[in-house]
């Protein structure tokens, strides 16, 4: 299914400012067909954002987006994340998403590459300065590396293009929304993958991702 999509949104679920059903609705208005809500997680509430979810997704469909119940893992400790996606993917989430090693927060050394290695994980969050070995592990086992609107995570988006571009890896752009403010129509979406330097060819396709082909294929 292709469309515009966000794989990486926040909720009154973790430190969001909307509820579930209102950060959808405001998608549909924007023309999504696919939002991701990924709240922060760790082990003491990922099944439960997780099963919170699951409870939205109806009223999703009857704005005519398709849900996705997903987790951002956050702040976890590298040697916990594989574990933990396993977990939360086993519970049903549709899609996990790591917290990377953006410059602007103390995430501890070696969660990228514990992401890029975990076939469970779908999404590297804001990676930061990732490493081109890292980035060939998240291109062998198909994890998407982001480009994000988010103040301060953004810095590194020429950065993580260039080497995404290098490791044949899979780019998205996602907003990481917190707030409604955050939200991208289609042409912000374009401006932050081209402000990453990528073509305009480069550009479509990663706005007009098949997100089925991504994440089940």
């Amino acid at each position: 299914m292709s469309g515009l999509y966000d794989l990486h949104t926040h909720t009154i679920l973790s430190d969001g400012e909307m509820l579930p059903i209102e950060l959808i609705r405001r998608m549909a208005v924007l023309g999504y067909t696919t939002v991701a809500i990924t709240d922060h997680v760790d082990a003491s509430n990922a099944l439960s954002v997780i099963e919170a979810l699951k409870m939205v997704r109806e009223s999703a469909q009857l704005f005519g987006v398709r849900l996705l119940c997903g987790v951002e893992i956050t702040h976890v400790p590298p040697a916990q994340i594989a574990a933990l996606a396993r977990q939360v993917k086993e519970t049903g989430a549709d899609i996990v998403v790591v917290h990377g090693e953006t410059p602007v927060e103390p995430v501890a050394a070696g969660t990228n590459h514990a992401a890029c290695s975990c076939r469970d994980v779908d999404v590297l969050a804001h990676p930061g300065l990732i490493t081109i070995e890292d980035a060939l592990l998240a291109a062998k086992n198909d994890i998407a590396l982001e480009l994000t609107s988010r103040g301060g995570h953004n810095r590194t988006n020429g950065y993580v293009a260039q080497i995404g571009r290098e490791a044949a890896c899979r780019l998205v752009v996602d907003s990481d929304a917190h707030a409604p403010g955050d939200l991208l129509d289609e042409r912000a979406k374009f401006i932050v993958a081209k402000g990453a330097g990528l073509t305009e060819a480069e550009c479509r396709q990663v706005i007009s991702l098949n997100i089925d082909q991504f994440l089940y294929s």
